[in-house]
């Protein structure tokens, strides 16, 4: 007969595998059968339901690649690529990329960290702000989720359309990415928002790329990169100023327009000088070029470099995303589920 101890022990143990299905790392299939070996050395019949549940493991693992299990722990990176001060942080089964912008409104200083997550097959999971100097001073600290992917964990993770939760009223800090971002069609701003990160990315592997070549094999010592100085020019996302249309159909580059009263340095805020401040991300911060040797992250960097979005607005907080692959013509093909 199980005892108490040996129940509480398979329960965690089961919630664990069952919890990492979703978010990692890994599942070999040694640990579901050190699971099974587990219940039957502790006396639990075989009608139990843990059996029942291992079972539903295994088969949600079966017709998956197989992964590389590497124990590992969040691994952080810093440095500038592509015009852009980055940090990126590979964590598992997904990557979080996050830059950030500059700027003065009606004679007030602000800043903020935008950063996008990206899935195993490069889909975006959610575009998060960040006010690190608001321009309402209470503010500062706070994070605002400004599109989430509904139930994006459960999730197939080549998904080509999905819905999503955005903010019905956005933070008027998002002046520092586009000074006319408010008078963008909702559908084309928010596509914009999505696909800046995957410009970046893209952006960020051609740098790191061109300049493998340049550099020693051997990565530079462990440095903390200056993130209170954001890049003084804006990166090429790859997106000429005809690709921007009214419909949404196509890539959402806004023109840059010059208003009073919006004292932005560039196009993208980032070259106005910043007060020192710490170094974002963790002391043991990795430099950027060691991104090529990350094999969890850099296959997930790799597909979001390859795609761009399209937004349709079904109602103020909710919108329906689609993934196209970023090719040549002016008809992209969608990206449909295998």
């Amino acid at each position: 007969m199980a005892t108490k101890e040996s129940k509480r022990q398979v329960r965690e143990l089961v919630e664990e595998l069952e919890q990492r299905v979703q978010s990692g790392p890994a599942i070999r299939d040694a640990e579901i059968q050190s699971a099974r070996d587990f219940l039957r050395q502790h006396d639990f019949s075989p009608a139990s339901d843990y059996f029942n549940r291992l079972a539903h493991v295994a088969n949600r693992l079966q017709g998956r690649a197989r992964e590389i299990f590497q124990p590992r722990t969040k691994c952080n990176y810093g440095g500038r690529a592509g015009g852009y001060q980055m940090q990126v942080q590979s964590i598992f089964d997904h990557v979080i990329l996050s830059t950030c912008y500059t700027g003065d409104f009606n004679n007030k200083h602000g800043r903020v960290k935008i950063s996008h997550r990206f899935n195993q097959e490069g889909r975006v999971d959610f575009v998060e702000l960040k006010y690190l100097n608001a321009l309402h001073p209470p503010l500062n600290g706070e994070l605002r989720k400004l599109l989430i992917v509904k139930d994006y964990s459960s999730l197939r993770k080549d998904w080509y359309a999905a819905e999503a939760c955005v903010l019905r009223v956005l933070p008027q800090e998002l002046i520092f990415l586009y000074e006319d971002i408010f008078r963008c069609p909702k559908p084309q701003l928010f596509a914009w928002l999505l696909n800046i990160g995957h410009g970046l990315v893209e952006d960020c592997l051609k740098n790191l790329n061109s300049r493998k070549n340049k550099r020693p094999d051997s990565i530079p010592g462990l440095a903390c990169p200056d993130f209170s100085r954001p890049a003084s020019d804006g990166p090429n996302l790859g997106w000429s100023p005809e690709a921007w249309n009214q419909n949404g159909h196509a890539r959402t580059v806004c023109l840059e327009r010059t208003r009073t009263g919006c004292a932005v340095a560039d196009r993208n805020g980032n070259g106005l000088p910043e007060r020192p401040s710490q170094p974002a991300g963790y002391p043991a911060q990795l430099p950027l070029d060691a991104l090529l040797q990350d094999e969890v992250a850099l296959p997930i960097l790799e597909k979001a470099a390859g795609l761009e979005s399209v937004v349709e607005i079904e109602d103020p907080t909710e919108i329906l995303v689609r993934y196209l692959r970023k090719i040549q013509c002016a008809d992209p093909t969608p990206v449909r589920s295998a």
